[in-house]
């Protein structure tokens, strides 16, 4: 099996066929596979990906005509290569001999003598390719123009910042189970398996890991003692708070972070249901709560449906991270700037906004909501709350004061990095006692 032939194809299957990288990748890579190819693969396929916008652009300057449709997988060969030789530790001759023979074992064995024209041409002029590639923001730093400048709109003086960001890769962060250990404890731990660690700066239970490890080397993984989760996202159970004897809902809970971490949080609160309308996704969190030892009510269903799964039982807790463009995560999947399009905005801006209706009768009076999203546009964010806030006299806003994140009109926003953390918005609501 050929490795640069199977990133090729799982670059496609994404840049072609719309598929999620995740997915390609979990249905592209042979299970054969040695964990060294393995590992090639993946850093292929991701570094392409997320370098998308700007390879393509310089290899449509490389080709007299661009590959026809039926022939986007020798584009992502293409495109394949001239990552090798622009972004990797393959050596450049190596990176063109390599991808040519993959060429030849594609079956398409035509293409071969035009894939290494494209890519020796480009070893003659990469100087000059890669200056026109860098007089334009966006193609300089691999985003779609709509991107590029929807994040010039809502954050002019972070936007340099966000775009450079999010071709970083993101560190690796684990939520110590406090029902099991501690956080220094932990450390020590790692320290014991020659893994370097520290104590995250503002979620209580988080570890940024120096280098990421396999989850195999973590000590006590399997029994429950850590899980990996970004530190922004830890930051929902502090914010939500939930005490004992309180029921908790968390809406669109898949794959279940959340969930365990508000049960690790309080173990003794009255009951949690965590909802999704993917009933795969559902058997995620399951297969979560089961590692770490937790229970929760899980219910397969659309949270904005609430007459199809609500038992009439007020919550005293919400939480509700709601979808979004995830525009906050795109250092993780960079196939988010491939896919996610400018009208998709509108559209999450109203299922969001759908949501947050279907769920607030559902809040006791005096119970709090906490809304968030993964998404660093304002429209998804402080806008949305704004908006519910004006329809609603019942809700006020419950400001957070925090040394992280920016303050908006309405709620917080992490911005992609801040602290090696994700684009996170949270806003919290309270429903004033005695209105329905």
């Amino acid at each position: 099996m050929n490795s640069r032939l199977i990133a090729a194809n799982i670059i496609k299957n994404v840049i072609a066929d719309n598929r999620s990288l995740d997915n390609a990748l979990e249905n592209g890579i042979p299970t054969t596979l040695s964990s060294q190819d393995k590992a090639f693969v993946q850093a292929m396929s991701y570094g392409v990906i997320r370098w998308y916008e700007k390879l393509n652009f310089t290899l449509k300057k490389l080709l007299k005509k661009p590959f026809r449709k039926k022939d986007s997988d020798l584009q992502a060969l293409a495109l394949l290569g001239l990552y090798q030789i622009g972004y990797s530790r393959v050596k450049p001759h190596a990176a063109v001999s390599e991808t040519v023979s993959a060429t030849k074992k594609s079956g398409k064995t035509w293409a071969a003598a035009t894939i290494n024209a494209v890519l020796r041409n480009y070893l003659r002029n990469r100087e000059e390719l890669d200056q026109a590639a860098e007089e334009t923001l966006a193609i300089k730093t691999s985003h779609p123009l709509w991107l590029c400048e929807a994040i010039k709109d809502n954050w002019p003086v972070q936007q340099l910042e966000i775009l450079t960001n999010n071709n970083q890769q993101a560190p690796m962060t684990l939520r110590v189970n406090r029902q099991q250990t501690s956080v220094d404890a932990y450390i020590e731990k790692l320290s014991g398996h020659e893994i370097n660690a520290s104590a995250h700066p503002f979620a209580n239970d988080a570890i940024n890991l120096e280098n990421a490890v396999e989850i195999g080397r973590l000590p006590n993984f399997r029994e429950g003692s850590a899980s990996v989760q970004d530190g922004a996202a830890q930051l929902a159970a502090q914010l939500l708070n939930p005490q004992p004897e309180e029921r908790v809902l968390d809406a669109c809970a898949a794959p279940g972070g959340k969930s365990c971490h508000l049960l690790e949080f309080s173990p003794k609160i009255s009951e949690l249901v965590a909802i999704d309308c993917d009933i795969k996704r559902v058997e995620k969190i399951k297969e979560n709560l089961d590692r770490l030892q937790l229970s929760a009510t899980l219910v397969t269903a659309d949270a904005s449906l609430t007459a199809d799964w609500w038992d009439k039982k007020p919550f005293d807790k919400i939480l509700l991270d709601a979808p979004c463009s995830a525009t906050g995560v795109i250092r993780r999947h960079p196939d988010i700037k491939w896919l996610r399009t400018k009208e998709d905005i509108d559209n999450l801006a109203t299922i969001q906004q759908s949501l947050l209706e279907a769920l607030w009768p559902l809040l006791a009076p005096g119970g709090t909501l906490l809304y968030a999203t993964c998404s660093i546009l304002k429209q998804e964010n402080e806008q949305q709350i704004g908006l519910f806030l004006a329809n609603h006299p019942d809700a006020s806003e419950l400001s957070i004061d925090a040394e992280w994140g920016i303050s908006c009109s309405y709620g917080r926003q992490i911005i992609t990095g801040e602290n090696g953390m994700d684009g996170f918005y949270y806003a919290r609501l309270k429903k004033e006692a005695g209105n329905d």
